[in-house]
């Protein structure tokens, strides 16, 4: 399945990486508790822990592998290991280039794992990531968090599953964190909210997440952060430039909370049965010297499915600018009342598709398809992202509204561009070719950085050029077969110098 474009920026975890140890722990292993194993463990080693059910309350200062050599710490292959109780059941202080996987972390009654900068706001924790755990049943029931994330930067959390959370507290608590991604997880029964951004976070996509029940707001974009928190203390806003793409969202008092957040995207999502709200547009922080009012975000091409219990669709707070907000190409329904003429908003839904049934699969069930004949499909705002659908479809050109792509010709995802394209050299540093037996016509090229990010570039015969700009680093080229309407990838690095 292709990668969604933020993600690759770990990719570069497994380039490069040296020969190292594994470092085996649990009974009858060479190192019987995790702290033993860290105490000798060098940057690139593994750390394979055998099953059983370990004590939390562990804490690791300064534990940092290498940008070309990662330390992993991970399950045995097919065993059940569990970190159990502890106030925390980790605590990392000033983490960086670790991998953590297949790890469960239960019935902590402080947070559930925790990941801060030490304090030192200029030296932030920098390139965690947290693949195919789970995070459940806090012991506790104020604010305290499945997984606390302070003055992180580039970082991911996929794959994972986080369940019964703490009735005050988050699933993922992020304040002053910077270029995350947080991609197909699953979150059921959260307190508060599921996802919540605060105190300066910049620049986090989350994307393909399945949220259920989760609470007052299942995504608090934003937040009420003491000043002392804020990473940078410069920060003039609780939370910017998020994406919150092809996510499925069931239940919760209020599906999406804008809080003190500015240029924040919500584009094909599908929101299904929210309790009170849809969207809240809040200023919890208020300080006109230094704080940006809530305003210039978007909510687009969304599926939203209401009932008789909503409050209204917009519940609008003091201090903040929702005349900025640009809403389009939403589709809203209201199953029972044929004569509901459309929602309450702060400004005209542009676009806007008002109670026709979007034809969900099986929303009972979780299957939040559409089929070809909805009047979602192919009735979306031409964004440019997301590229994927919450299953793992390439949108359509034009895309549909929503989670789930109904147009046929997007049924298939994206391939590697290996065996019909080939960029060479790779690495590269002043000059990059693209060869294939296409015609120069048939085919589209776009370039992604790790962050996302779209970069500058042309092709010019076979030759790439505008990239003279670009740092060194891994980007995505994405390759559109205009005859086909495949979509290709191909993974090119821009080396630091001349080879």
């Amino acid at each position: 399945m292709f990668r969604p474009l933020t993600s690759i920026l770990f990719i570069l975890s497994g380039i490069f990486q040296a020969q190292a140890a594994i470092l085996p722990v649990g009974p009858g292993q060479p190192y019987p508790t995790l702290p033993a194993a860290v105490a000798a463990v060098q940057p690139g080693d593994t750390i394979e822990i055998h099953a059983g059910t370990y004590n939390g309350g562990l804490f690791f200062s300064n534990l940092k592998g290498t940008p070309a050599q990662w330390i992993t710490i991970r399950a045995a292959a097919g065993e059940t290991v569990v970190f159990q109780g502890g106030t925390n059941a980790l605590q990392l202080s000033d983490p960086a280039y670790l991998h953590f996987k297949d790890l469960i972390f239960q019935q902590q009654t402080g947070n559930g794992f925790n990941t801060d900068d030490g304090g030192s706001y200029d030296t932030p924790a920098h390139h965690i990531v947290f693949e195919g755990c789970t995070f459940r049943d806090m012991a506790t029931s104020g604010n305290n968090d499945l997984l606390k994330l302070s003055g992180l930067n580039d970082f991911e959390v996929r794959h994972c599953t986080f369940k019964n959370g703490a009735a005050g507290g988050s699933g993922i608590d992020m304040v002053g964190c910077h270029q995350g991604l947080i991609y197909s997880n699953y979150f059921e029964n959260m307190g508060s909210n599921a996802i919540q951004a605060k105190g300066g976070t910049e620049h986090i996509r989350i994307e393909g997440n399945f949220f259920k029940n989760c609470g007052q707001r299942t995504l608090n974009l934003g937040g009420s952060t003491g000043l002392a928190f804020f990473r940078p203390d410069t920060a003039h806003f609780e939370a910017a430039n998020l994406q919150v793409y092809s996510n499925i969202i069931i239940g919760s008092v209020a599906a999406v909370a804008y809080v003190g957040s500015v240029n924040v995207e919500v584009v094909n999502n599908t929101i299904y049965l929210p309790e009170k709200w849809i969207v809240r547009i809040l200023q919890e922080t208020v300080d006109p010297d230094r704080f940006l009012e809530c305003g210039d975000n978007t909510f687009r091409n969304n599926i939203v499915v209401r009932d008789a219990g909503l409050s209204t669709e917009t519940n609008i707070g003091p201090n903040t600018r929702p005349v900025s907000f640009l809403y389009s190409n939403n589709l809203w329904y209201y199953p029972g009342n044929s004569n509901w003429s459309g929602p309450s908003l702060p400004v005209q839904d542009q676009n806007g598709i008002i109670n026709q049934n979007p034809l969900l699969d099986d929303p009972g069930a979780g299957d939040f398809h559409i089929p070809a004949n909805s009047p979602a499909a192919g009735a979306g705002y031409p964004a440019t992202e997301p590229l994927q659908d919450h299953y793992g479809a390439v949108f359509a050109a034009p895309r549909s509204i929503g989670a789930a792509e109904g147009m046929p010709v997007s049924n298939a995802p994206a391939h590697d561009a290996g065996g019909l394209f080939r960029m060479y050299p790779n690495p590269f540093y002043s000059r990059l070719f693209l060869e294939t037996a296409l015609p120069e016509m048939q085919f589209r090229v776009q370039v992604y950085d790790a962050r996302g990010q779209r970069m500058p570039g042309n092709l010019f015969g076979h030759i790439i050029t505008g990239h003279e700009a670009w740092p060194a680093g891994l980007y995505i080229f994405i390759i559109e077969d205009t005859g086909t309407r495949n979509v290709y990838y191909q993974k090119v690095i821009k080396a630091v110098s001349e080879q």
